[in-house]
């Protein structure tokens, strides 16, 4: 069965704040069950390279960091034509990949119906790893965003059961310790 609802986390993890849009996804596919019609893809920097996965996409919902001059990690949801004007201003070269995939998903007659972007002003756009704290605060409101439009669309993500233990910190002991 082909997705007809396909969740597409974008950004690049190696420029901080610019990862977000991964990090929803991973967290989604991590923690939540969803219907078959419903995909949840990290799709990265690979703009064009996703052209094939729109195939019989009726909903398309992007998630991504924007430059709006918004306060960091302030979110916003956007939606139809109003997605690709929110990607005019480039904060990395994967967004030049998200207007074509757009721009090409129309040319080619494979544009879903429905594109709904949710977005976060990132604070920190430098290489490196790790979101500011205020991006860091806010992702699980995104995340909840997506989660509340995936069930107003009426495919609810179901949370998974962890099976794995819970992390276990050790101390050290005090024997031996000196004093």
């Amino acid at each position: 069965m082909t997705a007809r609802t396909l969740v597409l986390g974008l950004g690049n993890i190696l420029l901080r704040d610019e990862g977000i849009g991964v990090w929803v996804a991973e967290s989604l596919g991590r923690e939540f069950g969803f219907p078959l019609e419903v995909a949840v893809l990290e799709g990265g920097t690979l703009g064009l390279d996703l052209l094939p996965r729109l195939d019989g996409v009726e909903r398309l919902l992007l998630v991504d960091a924007v430059k709006l001059g918004l306060e960091p990690g302030e979110i916003v949801r956007l939606e139809g034509d109003a997605v690709p004007a929110a990607l005019d201003v480039k904060i990395s070269p994967h967004q030049v990949g998200v207007q074509d995939l757009l721009a090409a998903a129309q040319l080619t007659g494979r544009q879903p119906p429905l594109v709904v972007l949710w977005g976060m002003e990132p604070e920190r756009l430098d290489p490196g790893t790790g979101f500011s704290p205020r991006v860091a605060e806010a992702l699980p409101h995104l995340r909840d965003g997506v989660l509340e439009e995936l069930w107003l669309w009426g495919v609810p993500g179901e949370p998974v059961a962890d099976t794995a233990p819970p992390p276990v910190w050790w101390e050290e002991p005090a024997v031996g310790r000196p004093r």
